[in-house]
């Protein structure tokens, strides 16, 4: 179903976004992809070279796969994603004045090789619209997931939320930073 769904986006001339790629220099070398989303900043710093071999699954497959026009081997870059589990409250909101803690995943595009670990987390909270940021602490609870607890203020001395800056680094020293301006909001 997904590879039917890409092969449709690609037949019909999607342009701008839906499908992306991008040929990266054959030689080893250290890049930095940035992209902003609603507010929500994502830094990533890896390493990337050409690829030896296929390195993609059936269900993921590369977009010259797609496409019929693959020439060279390909993957899926050691990118670190976050899932963020807030525990929030049906409305959305966090209880101000209390201890709370969060859980942050670290995960990676399928590959058929073994991927790397997520080794260390940092987070940061902000409760002045991301103008200052204090560290909180964390600890591993898992397979690359982390807890988090943050001692959130009196809701009038974070008006516009919780900020939350995350920090994530694997065994292979890939990075990334996300910064969320307004993580939740209190009530």
């Amino acid at each position: 179903m997904v590879l039917a769904a890409a092969v449709m986006l690609a037949l019909s001339g999607c342009k701008g976004g839906d499908l992306v790629s991008y040929d990266l220099p054959a030689k080893s070398a250290r890049y930095t992809f940035e992209t902003k989303t609603n507010d929500v900043q994502t830094v990533w710093e890896y390493t990337s070279a050409e690829p030896a071999k296929d390195d993609a699954p059936e269900l993921s497959p590369c977009m010259g796969d797609v496409r019929g026009n693959n020439k060279a081997a390909c993957r899926p870059e050691p990118l670190i994603f976050l899932r963020y589990d807030f525990d929030l409250a049906l409305d959305n909101t966090v209880k101000a004045g209390e201890a709370h803690e969060i859980t942050v995943v670290g995960y990676y595009q399928e590959r058929l090789t073994a991927l790397p670990k997520v080794k260390s987390l940092k987070a940061e909270t902000s409760f002045d619209g991301g103008k200052t940021w204090r560290p909180v602490t964390t600890k591993g609870i898992g397979k690359n997931t982390f807890a988090t607890t943050i001692e959130n203020p009196r809701r009038d001395q974070a008006p516009e939320g919780v900020g939350l800056r995350i920090s994530a680094t694997d065994s292979e020293g890939n990075t990334v930073r996300q910064t969320l301006p307004t993580a939740y909001t209190l009530r």
